[in-house]
C-alpha cells in the first residue's frame, strides 16, 4: 500500500517539474515584443530564439535518454531541473543577444533531459492497471505550462520588464529542487542487473524492436501537427477570422490544451480498463484518439465560423489528449525498461525536427494554397498515423 501510495505521490511531484519544464520554454515567446523593443532585434533574430531550442533540445533528447537509462531516471531528472532552472534565472540578467542565445541553447540542452526520464520513472512505479493514468495526469502539467507560459509571461512582462519572469522563474524551480531532491527515489526492479548498453548498442537493440519505428513514425505525425499549430494558429486565426492578436493566441492555445486535459485523463482511464483485459486495448484506444482528432483538425481547415472553428479545436484537442495518455505505455508493451527512456528521447528527436520542418513548410504552403490547407495535409496524416497503430503487433506491458 505505502509503494501504491508513493507511486502517485510520484505522480503529483513530477506534475509541478513538467509545468516549470513547459512555463520555463514557453515564457519567452510571450516577451518578443519587449525583446524586440530593448535589443532591437529583428524577426529573424527573434525565430532563432526559437530555433536553437528546438535543434537542440531535438538532438540532445536522445542522450538524455540514453545516460537516464544508463545512469539512472532520477538523477538526471534532479540534474535536469537544476540546470534549467539556474539558466531560466541567467537568462533574466542577460546583457546581449548572443547571451539571450547561449541561455536558449542551454535551456533546450538541459530540459531534454527531463521528459524522456519522467516518463519512464512513472512506467517503473506503476502497473498496466494505472499506466496511462498516471503518464496522462503528468502530461497535463505540461498542457497547463503552455498556458500559463503565455498567461504569467505576458502579464509579468507588462509590468515588470522583461527580466522579472525570468527571475521569478528560475528562483522557483531552484527551490522546488529540494522538494524533488527530498522527494524522488529509484524504482525497485526486479530481475537482477540491467544490461548495461553504450548508446549505439542500445539503439540497434531497440531498432530490432517489433513496431518500435512504427511508434516512432506516429509521433513523428502527432508532432508535425503539433508544431504547426504552436507556429501557425495564432496567425490563421488573425487572418481568416479576423481576431485581435491576443484573442488569436489565447484562442489557438487554450481550447485545445484544455480539451487534451480532459482527453488525457478519458483516454488514461479507458486504456487502463481495457489493457487488463485486452493486449491491444491501450494501442486501439490510442489509434481512436488519432482517428477522433483527424477530421476536426480538417475541420478547423475548413470552418467558415467561429462556432465551428471552436468546436473543432475543442475536438482536435480531446483527440490528442487521449493519444499523448499512451506514448509512454505503449512504448513499454515493446521495450524493456532499460530501454524507455532512449526510445521516447529517439520520440522526440524526430518529433521536433519533423516538426520543424513542417512549421517551415507551412510558411510556403502560406502563400500558395492557405494556412487551412496546411492543417488539412496534417489531419491526414493523422489518420496515416492511426492506421499505423491500429496496425501495430504489440503485446502486453513488459516488467
Amino acid at each position: 500500500m505505502a509503494r501504491r501510495g508513493y507511486a502517485w505521490l510520484l505522480v503529483a511531484l513530477l506534475w509541478v517539474v513538467a509545468l516549470l519544464n513547459y512555463v520555463d520554454r514557453q515564457v519567452i515567446y510571450a516577451l518578443f515584443p519587449l525583446l524586440e523593443k530593448d535589443f532591437g532585434l529583428s524577426g529573424a533574430q527573434l525565430g532563432l530564439l526559437s530555433t536553437v531550442f528546438l535543434w537542440v533540445y531535438a538532438f540532445a533528447s536522445p542522450f538524455g535518454g540514453y545516460l537516464a537509462d544508463r545512469f539512472g531516471r532520477t538523477r538526471m531528472i534532479l540534474a535536469s531541473l537544476l540546470v534549467w532552472s539556474a539558466v531560466t534565472w541567467a537568462t533574466g540578467h542577460a546583457k546581449t543577444y548572443g547571451q539571450l542565445l547561449a541561455t536558449r541553447a542551454l535551456i533546450g540542452f538541459s530540459e531534454a533531459f527531463y521528459i524522456p526520464a519522467a516518463l519512464a520513472l512513472i512506467a517503473d512505479h506503476h502497473s498496466e492497471r494505472t499506466r496511462s493514468t498516471a503518464t496522462g495526469l503528468h502530461q497535463s502539467g505540461l498542457y497547463t505550462g503552455i498556458v500559463l507560459g503565455g498567461v504569467v509571461g505576458g502579464w509579468l512582462g507588462e509590468r515588470y520588464g522583461w527580466r522579472m519572469p525570468f527571475t521569478i522563474l528560475g528562483a522557483i524551480g531552484l527551490a522546488y529542487f529540494a522538494v524533488l531532491l527530498a522527494g524522488l527515489r529509484p524504482a525497485r526492479r526486479s530481475g537482477g542487473a540491467l544490461p548495461r548498453l553504450d548508446f549505439a548498442g542500445s539503439f540497434r537493440e531497440l531498432s530490432a524492436l517489433p513496431g518500435f519505428w512504427r511508434l516512432t513514425a506516429v509521433f513523428s505525425i502527432v508532432g508535425l501537427a503539433n508544431w504547426l499549430i504552436y507556429t501557425w494558429m495564432p496567425s490563421y486565426l488573425y487572418e481568416r477570422f479576423g481576431m485581435g492578436l491576443a484573442l488569436a493566441g489565447f484562442s489557438a492555445t487554450f481550447y485545445i490544451q484544455a480539451a487534451s486535459f480532459a482527453g488525457i485523463l478519458a483516454g488514461g482511464l479507458v486504456a487502463d480498463a481495457w489493457a487488463v483485459r485486452h493486449s491491444r486495448g491501450r494501442i486501439r484506444v490510442q489509434a481512436a484518439g488519432l482517428a477522433a482528432a483527424a477530421p476536426f483538425l480538417f475541420a478547423v481547415g475548413s470552418a467558415d465560423s467561429r462556432p465551428a472553428l471552436l468546436l473543432g479545436l475543442i475536438l482536435f484537442g480531446l483527440g490528442r489528449g487521449i493519444y499523448d495518455s499512451n506514448a509512454m505505455p505503449v512504448l513499454c508493451q515493446i521495450a524493456p525498461p532499460h530501454l524507455r527512456s532512449t526510445g521516447y528521447g529517439i520520440f522526440n528527436l524526430l518529433s521536433c525536427v519533423v516538426g520543424g520542418l513542417a512549421a517551415a513548410g507551412a510558411g510556403w504552403l502560406r502563400s500558395v494554397l492557405g494556412l487551412g490547407a496546411a492543417f488539412q495535409i496534417a489531419a491526414v496524416l493523422l489518420l496515416v498515423g492511426g492506421w499505423l497503430l491500429a496496425t501495430t503487433r504489440i503485446t502486453r506491458e513488459r516488467s
